[in-house]
Formats: C-alpha cells, sequence, structure tokens
C-alpha cells in the first residue's frame, strides 16, 4: 500500500477505497475501476483529499452523478473523488439560491419553482448533478445554467478554496472555461420571482416533451454530440440511418438518434466506436463533423 492510500484510509475510513468499480456510479453503467476513491463529506475534508493527492503528484477526477461521461472500461487512473450529502444542500433567501454542487439539478428545479422561482424550469429531467450541470452549461428549450448564474465556489488541484464570478467561469456553448483540477462546492445563483401555478406548468410542459422524445427509462449518458451551428445532432444522425444502429451491447436509441444506449452488458469501448461510426458517416452524408458532447473518462 502506497503513502497516499494509508493517508486516505487512515482519513476517511471506510469511505475510502482502491481499485473502485466505477460502472454501478455512472448513469451508462459502464467503467472500470478507480486506482484510488474516496467520498467526501465537506469543503475541508475535500481540501485535504486535493491536498494530499496533489503533493504525491496524483491525478483527481471528481465524479458527480455519472452522467454525461462514459468511463473507460479499463477505469480512471489517480484519484476519483465523489461529493457526498454535505453538498446537497439548498438555501434560498428572496430570490438568491445557493446549491451544493452534489445537488441533483432535478431537485433544484423543483425546490426554486416551489419557492415561486424563475430561471432554470429549463433543467427539469436534465439528468446529473448542480456541479455537473454547472460544467457543461447545461440547457435546453432555450435556457442555460449561464445566465442565472452569480459566484460558483470550489476547491483548486492543489487544495485551495476559489471563488468565481459568472465572467471567470468562462461559459461557451456546452462547455466552461475552469481551470484543470477544479472541483466545484457550491454554486450561486440570481433568479426572478414568478407565479408559482404558471412555473410548474411550464416544467410539466419540459418534462413531457422529455418523457416523448428520450428513451429514459434505459440505461445512458444524454445526448451524445452537441448541436452543431444552425442544426440538430440528432436530425443529422437520424438522416444518416444510425437510429438502432448496434455494436455489442450499445446501440443508437430507437427513440431519439442523439442517444447511445446500453442494452445489457455493454462495454465503453462499444460504445466509443460507435461514436466514431457516427462522426464518420455524418461527415460522409452532410459534411459536419460533430463534436461529442459526452466526455471520454479514464485511460483509453
Amino acid at each position: 500500500m502506497s503513502a497516499l492510500e494509508q493517508q486516505l484510509q487512515s482519513r476517511f475510513g471506510a469511505r475510502f477505497a482502491a481499485r473502485r468499480p466505477l460502472a454501478d456510479l455512472t448513469s451508462f453503467h459502464i467503467g472500470g475501476p478507480a486506482d484510488l476513491f474516496v467520498a467526501v463529506e465537506s469543503e475541508s475534508e475535500l481540501q485535504e483529499a486535493m491536498a494530499a493527492a496533489h503533493g504525491d503528484g496524483i491525478a483527481v477526477f471528481c465524479l458527480g452523478a455519472g452522467t454525461n461521461l462514459l468511463v473507460s472500461d479499463r477505469g480512471v487512473r489517480g484519484l476519483v473523488v465523489r461529493l457526498g450529502e454535505g453538498f446537497q444542500k439548498i438555501t434560498i433567501a428572496g430570490c438568491h439560491v445557493v446549491a451544493g454542487a452534489a445537488v441533483d439539478f432535478g431537485v433544484l428545479v423543483e425546490t426554486v419553482v416551489e419557492h415561486g422561482l424563475a430561471g432554470v424550469e429549463f433543467g427539469e429531467g436534465i439528468p446529473g448533478s448542480v456541479g455537473g450541470g454547472l460544467v457543461m452549461n447545461a440547457g435546453a428549450f432555450g435556457g442555460e445554467i449561464a445566465k442565472v448564474v452569480t459566484l460558483v465556489h470550489g476547491v483548486s488541484r492543489e487544495g485551495l478554496a476559489e471563488s468565481l464570478t459568472r465572467d471567470q467561469v468562462g461559459f461557451a456553448y456546452r462547455r466552461t472555461a475552469l481551470a484543470p483540477g477544479f472541483i466545484i462546492t457550491r454554486v450561486e445563483f440570481d433568479l426572478t420571482g414568478g407565479d408559482r401555478a404558471q412555473l410548474r406548468a411550464r416544467v410539466a410542459e419540459v418534462h413531457a416533451r422529455r418523457v416523448a422524445r428520450q428513451p429514459l427509462g434505459v440505461p445512458n449518458a444524454g445526448s451524445i454530440f452537441k448541436n452543431p451551428p444552425g442544426g440538430f445532432a440528432g436530425r443529422l444522425l437520424e438522416g444518416a440511418g444510425l437510429k438502432g444502429t448496434r455494436v455489442g451491447g450499445a446501440a443508437f436509441s430507437e427513440q431519439h438518434a442523439n442517444f447511445i444506449v446500453n442494452l445489457g452488458g455493454a462495454r465503453a469501448e462499444e460504445v466509443r466506436m460507435l461514436i466514431e461510426m457516427a462522426r464518420n458517416r455524418v461527415k460522409e452524408r452532410s459534411g459536419v463533423w460533430l463534436e461529442p458532447e459526452v466526455k471520454l473518462v479514464g485511460d483509453w
């Protein structure tokens, strides 16, 4: 056992593990083991784990709700950190909302709507956590998280607490410019007052649209590709005849072409093969080179 393993085991006890499989922590139900894994319950614990790993020259990856990513069959080298219940708090003061990075995005939507606050209804049904949604600048149906965020708190890869303004986050379409290794701990939002009944109706409308269009009952990672400028990835993929295309246990959904689903026992390499196949076919047919939205994580 390495000195770092001994340090983490001594500090975190049963919340630390070596060679911990990650498939059960991802929405794809795919992924090999993390070399080292620890669940933290506070910002100070996160700082300790990050500082220890940095001092040992070990990379750290934060695994949130496990959506929008594909973990390699070989797993993840270094330390994987998971934020626990201590990061699942929401506080509301007037129109100002502070949400922990591990708060489920859907829970945030439900909570603020019940307080008569508008601005995140688009997030109904978006899989994942607030922290993950911020990293990807999650959005749908004309809304996105960048429009309502005011401040982002987190920990640097050296283990230092930092706070970033909206401009410092560097929001762009489905991405941010956060420093490598920075892990979000909580996010502050400024929302606007609204009619609770109208907000509930809007959320119900968004939910209905998602249920009708997306494969919600089978393991997947959300949208595989970003929409190209002026177009929709799903339409390009469907036009290229990719609906239902299968490699091993992975296949493009028959319901929505921009989703790859795990039909049972799918491997990460099979999903990656489908991604590359799709990019090439769409490029040949339409001249558009699709950019993946799903992130490939680990040892490829």
